[in-house]
């Protein structure tokens, strides 16, 4: 048996995007090689989410959420925004998950931009609730004012965690979970985040094509690292990091 036990899974990466255009099916391979027996692949918009449901009804190993991320809003007619959610409630059977979706305000720095994205995120909150599905949210310098907005949820992924502690902990105390993406690998903040995660409300995540442990095109079997060094941190096995997030994932996604 590996140093992972029966494997770790990448909980949010993009295969879809034109960063693997060439070479998708080689990277792939390589994460299955390497150990990792799962990935998640998220949508971001309409496109996006089309294609995440093409790759996890192409591969066993692969599903699929369907998301609207705050950062493909801009210049969106509200029509095509309810386009949008429609198809993720037309499709949601064919998902694990909603989103990734949010609040950026590293990004957006203009007030009204902001305040878009609060209405449509919570179009999809409310969408997620109504369908009984976890939701998978992208928050950036906007974690606080998110988790205000999920109160009433019970099933939810803080996809590529980056808050404060404090803001950390109170999502924990409501049962969500916190998923770390590879920048951990390169990040001091990342790392005090790791040491004070409950195991049982950890995740692990590559963001695929982003975020990779040493800079370039990260890809998912680059989560590996991450079990290891966060393993490290807090003084466990790679194989007991890859269990326990293995069995979190499982667990919000009702995976079998």
């Amino acid at each position: 048996m590996s140093e992972f036990g029966e494997g770790a899974i990448d909980s949010h990466c993009h295969l879809d995007f034109k960063h693997f255009d060439k070479d998708r099916e080689a990277v792939l391979s390589r994460a299955r090689e390497a150990g990792v027996v799962m990935m998640i692949n998220s949508g971001v918009d309409l496109a996006t989410n089309r294609k995440s449901l093409e790759l996890a009804k192409k591969h066993d190993f692969m599903r699929a959420t369907l998301g609207l991320s705050p950062n493909f809003l801009e210049g969106l007619s509200n029509q095509y925004l309810q386009s949008q959610l429609d198809f993720i409630k037309e499709n949601a059977g064919q998902a694990v998950g909603i989103g990734e979706a949010g609040l950026d305000h590293y990004r957006c720095k203009d007030e009204v931009a902001r305040n878009r994205q609060v209405a449509v995120f919570q179009k999809v909150i409310d969408l997620a609730k109504s369908l009984d599905l976890p939701l998978v949210i992208h928050s950036r310098d906007a974690e606080q004012q998110a988790l205000e907005m999920v109160k009433d949820l019970d099933k939810v992924v803080f996809h590529c965690y980056g808050g404060t502690m404090d803001t950390m902990k109170q999502a924990v105390d409501r049962g969500f979970y916190i998923s770390l993406a590879t920048v951990v690998c390169r990040s001091g903040p990342h790392q005090v985040l790791a040491r004070n995660v409950p195991l049982d409300h950890l995740l692990v995540e590559t963001d695929s094509p982003f975020l990779a442990p040493k800079r370039g095109r990260n890809e998912p079997m680059n989560v590996l690292e991450s079990v290891r060094l966060i393993a490290k941190i807090k003084g466990l096995s790679p194989s007991e990091v890859a269990s326990a997030t293995t069995r979190n994932l499982k667990k919000i996604y009702s995976i079998p």
